[in-house]
């Protein structure tokens, strides 16, 4: 073997071997179990970020496909986590909106709603509108169809008006 080619090769391994010494202090694992699953994050993450690169992202059908079963079930908890692994760059408009809309059914109540939830809903809603601004979300299951009629629900809920005292609040029906 040629000596040119034994120094490629000895550079080419320091070099490994340094990102791999640099990876170990980074991700700090605690175990040999702890490293795999840190590595495999790190190489997920890193997939898809070069996907998002080079236009070819995606999100992942079956992990949306269950947070929508999740959703319909009213485990918005649930649903959110999967959405949220389905599209973990925040690049898809519908999903987006679903995690939103989970915000909204989960945060609703018949006497008072969470306005914290209702926060972080609003917030997802306008990673939608930069999104997709024109989005119609055509599901027979939700009344809400539109980023802004989900806007006005969720600024309408946040509000305290004297309709809040009515006593017949308690019969509306959740959208």
């Amino acid at each position: 073997m040629k000596e040119k080619y034994i120094q490629i090769i000895g550079t080419v391994v320091t070099v490994l071997y340094g990102v791999f010494v640099l990876f170990l202090y980074a991700a700090e694992p605690r175990s040999i179990e702890d490293l795999t699953v840190k590595a495999k994050n790190t190489i997920e993450t890193a997939t898809t970020k070069g996907q998002v690169v080079i236009g070819t992202y995606t999100v992942d059908k079956a992990l949306f496909d269950q947070g929508l079963s999740e959703f319909r079930a009213e485990k918005y908890v649930a649903a959110r986590d999967s959405f949220e692994r389905a599209d973990p760059e925040k690049r898809d408009a519908k999903t987006q909106f679903y995690i939103a809309y989970s915000y909204y059914r989960q945060g609703w109540g018949r006497v008072t709603n969470d306005d914290e939830l209702f926060k972080k809903g609003s917030e997802t809603l306008a990673r939608v509108r930069i999104l997709d601004p024109d989005l119609r979300v055509d599901d027979p299951d939700l009344q809400i169809k539109t980023a802004a009629d989900l806007q006005h629900e969720f600024e309408e809920g946040s509000k305290i008006t004297v309709d809040d005292l009515n006593p017949l609040k308690v019969f509306r029906q959740r959208k």
